[in-house]
């Protein structure tokens, strides 16, 4: 059996690796056409910045150990430029020489990737990329060039990343962003935070606007402004790769990406493809979706293997787990978020808190946001955003751990996480947010999201913030009445007529005044996530859309 790997990294060596284990007899061939095949992609920003001082680190394999250990004909610089489904050959050209040749395959298993998204427009020839190790080391050389300046447009993980790290360097970044937040995947009220993060660390934010040009050391904003670029990066975003799939009569999907079965079999018989470049079964919907990230790429390599050698396989729908740093934050997300199930016209609830790291009583705990997304009908779960220190990976993490073995929302309350003062608390911030879902499943209790309250105001309803005199000084949501949590059962009859709306810092004693005026028989709703969550909800630069 011949087998040949078009592309090498995640999707591709991990296919390559996982056959030579169960295959010692099979002929893998792997044909790259950069000059790395196997490379820590998602080091590249780091070694950047000089926080990975050693080039070599990235560099995880070279054809010569890849050989060594599983007998694999690695090829680099090597570009496949035709695919025959009928003779079952390719076309390969030697990007060195130029030469081209025929190969033929008995399997064949597609993994180009995705390409950096660079816009049309003028002077963009001038800009870099960050996709592979010849990208950085093209970045990294401008940058020893005595770069002072940086423009970096686009503000998801690969931009924020890259603005930090060379923030670290010295420069001044700005990052210029088309929508009106940073980091895409999260809310608005959860990416204010990241983006005050940015901004206190020097980082400049255009955001709501586009970079329409670019000069000798200048990059032109759509109003016409000039920004001092001796260094731009694009970072907008990334296209699955299919040119190699179309040209072979291969299905592509609306989404842009190689359709795939379970098995990782193309529509072509003896093609099968991985990675960046395929679509994606989303676990939300059972629909395509494109997730170019390095777990579902490495994962989705080992099952085109394991059915190339006749195992049975089990793939499963990706739930989009994924993480980046930001200087001294965590930012993390799973899932939907709110801003696509509204577009989506699905119904959700959103539940915010804001619980620490870990017992606050022991020295070092540090602050975080979490959002979770349920379905009000089954309590399924969503999707998760988490900001803040320490912990916030690990909250995510055990939320996407339950969305993959379908817990309930109000199951992870139930869920036994590991206490100690120093890790956690022993109702763990994940207990937390299962038992706010579970209040709202039963009906205890009721909440209103910072989004809504302009149309609760305009319709009468009355703001009631239960935090101390001392805190409401400090910041409070115009026409709220300050009734200290403390003295609101002696002072209940104070509050006018209508609907109420509890509020305190972050929804925990307006928990408490809501279940108490209840009793009293009012009809009161908590402010979710509390003032905290309004504040941050009100700094983004557009509408909740």
């Amino acid at each position: 059996m011949k087998v040949v790997i078009v592309g090498g990294v995640a999707g591709g060596m991990s296919a390559a690796t996982r056959l030579r284990r169960l295959d010692e007899e099979a002929e893998i061939v792997v044909f790259e056409r950069g000059a790395h095949v196997s490379f820590a992609n998602c080091g590249l920003p780091y070694y950047a910045g000089g926080v990975i001082e050693d080039r070599e680190a990235l560099l995880l394999q070279t054809p010569e150990s890849l050989a060594a250990r599983f007998r694999l004909d690695v090829r680099v610089r090597t570009e496949v430029v035709a695919v025959d489904p009928v003779a079952r050959t390719v076309t390969v050209r030697d990007l060195r020489t130029g030469e081209e040749s025929a190969e033929s395959y008995d399997s064949l298993v597609l993994s180009p990737g995705a390409s950096p998204i660079v816009p049309d427009i003028e002077g963009v020839g001038r800009a870099l990329v960050l996709r592979d190790v010849e990208d950085v080391d093209r970045l990294v050389g401008e940058l020893n060039a005595d770069a002072r300046t940086a423009v970096i447009v686009g503000a998801g993980f690969i931009g924020v990343e890259l603005a930090e790290n060379l923030r670290r360097r010295g420069l001044e970044v700005t990052v210029v962003e088309l929508a009106d937040q940073v980091l895409a995947p999260l809310d608005p009220e959860m990416a204010s935070p990241v983006a005050d993060e940015l901004r206190g660390n020097g980082v400049r934010l255009e955001l709501g606007t586009q970079v329409t040009g670019i000069g000798a050391d200048t990059a032109t904003l759509a109003d016409g402004r000039l920004i001092p670029a001796d260094v731009v990066v694009m970072a907008i975003g990334v296209r699955p790769e299919t040119a190699l799939a179309v040209g072979a009569g291969i299905e592509v999907g609306p989404r842009g990406g190689i359709v795939v079965d379970a098995s990782m079999r193309t529509s072509v018989e003896g093609v099968y493809a991985v990675g960046d470049a395929v679509e994606k079964t989303d676990a939300l919907t059972g629909g395509a979706g494109l997730v170019p990230l390095a777990n579902p790429a490495n994962r989705q390599g080992r099952l085109v293997a394991d059915v190339i050698a006749g195992r049975p396989v089990r793939a499963r729908p990706v739930v989009g787990t994924a993480i980046v740093g930001v200087f001294s934050l965590m930012v993390a997300a799973v899932g939907w978020n709110e801003k696509r199930l509204r577009a989506a016209g699905r119904g959700y609830r959103a539940i915010h808190t804001h619980p620490q790291s870990h017992a606050g009583y022991y020295p070092g705990a540090q602050g975080m946001s979490l959002k979770l997304l349920v379905d009000p009908e089954t309590d399924a779960i969503l999707g998760a955003q988490g900001v803040g220190g320490d912990g916030v990976d690990k909250r995510i993490d055990v939320i996407a751990t339950a969305m993959v073995g379908g817990l309930t929302a109000a199951e992870l309350a139930d869920l036994e996480l590991a206490y100690a003062p120093q890790f956690g608390s022993a109702k763990d911030p994940v207990n937390m947010l299962g038992y706010v879902a579970d209040n709202l499943r039963t009906g205890t209790t009721a909440t209103v999201q910072w989004h809504e309250l302009p149309a609760l105001v305009e319709a009468g309803a009355v703001l009631v913030d239960v935090r101390t005199p001392a805190e409401f000084a400090q910041g409070s949501i115009p026409g709220s009445l300050n009734i200290e949590l403390d003295q609101l059962r002696s002072r209940a009859a104070e509050l006018p007529d209508g609907e109420l709306v509890a509020i305190c810092q972050v929804g925990q004693r307006g928990h408490t005044a809501t279940q108490l005026l209840r009793q009293l028989g009012r009809s009161v709703r908590n402010l979710d996530g509390g003032y905290r969550t309004w504040q941050a909800g009100r700094m983004p630069v557009g509408e909740f859309v």
